[in-house]
């Protein structure tokens, strides 16, 4: 049976919920889709905020040939069919009478983080020359992702994790009755995703007769859900493995690590997890964490599975057992919430860059800051320490 997620997708931009920021009248995507422009752009954000359903709305809008690949499981010779038009395609009923050359041909690319360099290098002449208008998806920051030269032909649209508000209206959408309790307690778990919602009632319901907070909990409990790259089980155990870490439980780490790994989890997204605890949880107590955890990146983003299990149990094992301290994540969280709270203050004149005589002769660049004892803080933060 089609999964309810599929059966309850919007296929007008009138059914479509959330991102009102882009879909809003007069907002991008939405002028985009009623005036059918053609063009290539990226949709970026967390899992179960809409972006499927918005490059397929937008593929019906321009009457598009329209193939949907996973960066996970495509490569070349999958673009290749499609670019020679031998791949199958999913025409509207008005593409199909339109003369084939022009009709646009809509290539939908989810995870596109997952191609390396040379798969973008080798969509890019396609996207650039016109033979396919690309539709990217990405939980993962396109500037890190996706390299220059694609990224500078196409758009990037930001989508917004979904509020309670629109939660609750997807949730009414599946045409299951949930009470308040149970409809609340979904959304509270779905945190903005909303396939996670669908899926959780679709499999409460194939388990119970009716979907209460009592089902809902027995299913999410069950091996009914199991490791889902795009759902809850994923988030429980990347922080079970940052926790673990952080606990300097080397065994605990290494065990979800080997969760991850055996799930088919992304290196890149495990290694990037690692850079940031470095620095985040080991700190000052010992900086040469940096540097292993972006040796590990590197050596991942380079060999790939299944060579790159080594390298990630290498910087797990050292993270782990590193010793920690939080003081710079401490201080670089204070120092902003000042920053933001008192504005622009001025810099004291003794420390103030001084390029001309007047400015010298005014006060500025006095004092080079090279006494240890002064205060070099704006007069509101005198006395103020993060560390």
């Amino acid at each position: 049976m089609e999964p309810l997620a599929n059966r309850i997708r919007p296929l007008i931009l009138d059914d479509y919920i959330g991102q009102l920021h882009l879909v809003g009248e007069g907002k991008p995507l939405r002028l985009a889709i009623e005036h059918g422009h053609i063009f290539s752009f990226i949709l970026w954000g967390t899992p179960g905020t809409g972006k499927t359903t918005l490059a397929r709305i937008y593929a019906k809008a321009i009457n598009a040939e329209f193939h949907e690949l996973s960066a996970v499981s495509a490569g070349k010779d999958d673009i290749r069919k499609i670019v020679s038009g031998s791949a199958g395609s999913r025409p509207t009923a008005e593409a199909r009478m339109m003369p084939p050359k022009q009709r646009p041909r809509v290539l939908f690319l989810d995870e596109i983080h997952r191609f390396n360099k040379a798969q973008q290098d080798f969509l890019l002449p396609f996207v650039e020359n016109g033979q396919l208008v690309l539709i990217g998806a990405t939980t993962e920051n396109p500037s890190f992702e996706v390299i220059p030269a694609l990224l500078s032909r196409l758009r990037v649209f930001v989508l917004n994790e979904l509020s309670e508000e629109d939660m609750a209206a997807i949730i009414d959408r599946t045409g299951y009755d949930l009470d308040p309790v149970a409809k609340e307690w979904l959304i509270g778990l779905a945190n903005g995703d909303a396939r996670q919602a669908i899926t959780m009632i679709e499999n409460t319901s194939r388990l119970y007769d009716t979907i209460s907070l009592e089902t809902l909990k027995e299913t999410l409990q069950s091996k009914f859900l199991r490791y889902d790259k795009k759902g809850e089980e994923h988030y429980n155990v990347i922080s079970a493995f940052i926790k673990s870490m952080r606990a300097s439980k080397p065994d605990a780490a290494m065990y979800y690590l080997a969760r991850m790994i055996e799930a088919g989890e992304d290196p890149k997204f495990i290694a990037r997890r690692m850079v940031i605890f470095a620095s985040e949880d080991i700190g000052l107590a010992q900086p040469t964490a940096l540097v292993v955890a972006n040796a590990v990146f590197r050596a991942v983003e380079t060999i790939g599975y299944p060579e790159c299990t080594l390298n990630l149990a290498h910087g797990v094992a050292y993270l782990a057992n590193a010793a920690k301290d939080r003081s710079t994540t401490n201080a670089i969280g204070q120092a902003m919430e000042d920053a933001r709270k008192l504005g622009n203050l001025p810099v004291p004149m003794k420390i103030r860059n001084a390029p001309t005589k007047l400015m010298k002769d005014l006060g500025y660049g006095k004092d080079e800051g090279n006494d240890p004892e002064a205060d070099l803080m704006p007069v509101k933060l005198r006395g103020r320490t993060y560390f």
